[in-house]
């Protein structure tokens, strides 16, 4: 058995592409009116009907990367790749649940909270700790990739509370917890070639 399928491959390299294409594709059809240094991309959904299912189905496509690439990641831990397929399943779900125009959304954040522990606690809950595990399986880039991604959501949670750049942390953390598994996938089969 191998350490990654060809599809857990695929599925990591396109999630980061479906979130930055999915979300500034958004931001554009959306236009002026969206401000997205302040603003978050959930309220991309919450405009017009072209950035609501732009945005939807960029969520569905992300989720389904998520959950190939848990299925794909041999090498890792099941209580990580179980983190990480939920983590994408909270995606999907979160297309049905768009935030509201105005106001908040007990529902939407709820889905966005689970999401985001779920794909923060992967790298840490697939780690190795054999001596000769894949570089992005061993427990100090795995912890490290938890810790980077707490933080982000730290400062997304200050930007949200003091009506700042929101925006721009949840870029930082979205795009980082899209780019892990990609990292994770190339450290297994350049361990693979080596093996």
């Amino acid at each position: 058995m191998g350490y990654v399928t060809w599809w857990a491959v695929v599925s990591s390299g396109a999630a980061p592409v479906l979130l930055i294409g999915g979300s500034t594709t958004a931001t554009v059809l959306e236009g002026p009116s969206y401000n997205p240094v302040r603003q978050t991309i959930s309220v991309l959904a919450a405009g017009g009907p072209s950035g609501y299912w732009t945005l939807t189905l960029m969520l569905v496509a992300l989720g389904v990367c998520h959950l190939a690439t848990a299925c794909g990641l041999r090498a890792a831990s099941l209580a990580g790749r179980l983190a990480l397929g939920a983590g994408g399943v909270s995606a999907m779900v979160l297309a049905l649940f768009p935030a509201p125009k105005t106001g908040g959304s007990f529902s939407h954040g709820t889905v966005v909270a689970i999401g985001f522990t779920l794909l923060a606690l992967w790298p840490v809950l697939a780690s190795d700790r054999r001596p000769l595990a894949p570089w992005g399986l061993r427990p100090l880039p795995s912890l490290t990739a938890t810790g980077l991604m707490v933080l982000g959501a730290g400062w997304f949670l200050t930007e949200l509370a003091v009506h700042g750049a929101a925006g721009v942390a949840e870029r930082v953390v979205t795009v980082l917890q899209s780019i892990w598994p990609v990292v994770v996938v190339v450290s297994c089969l350049r361990h693979a070639r080596r093996a």
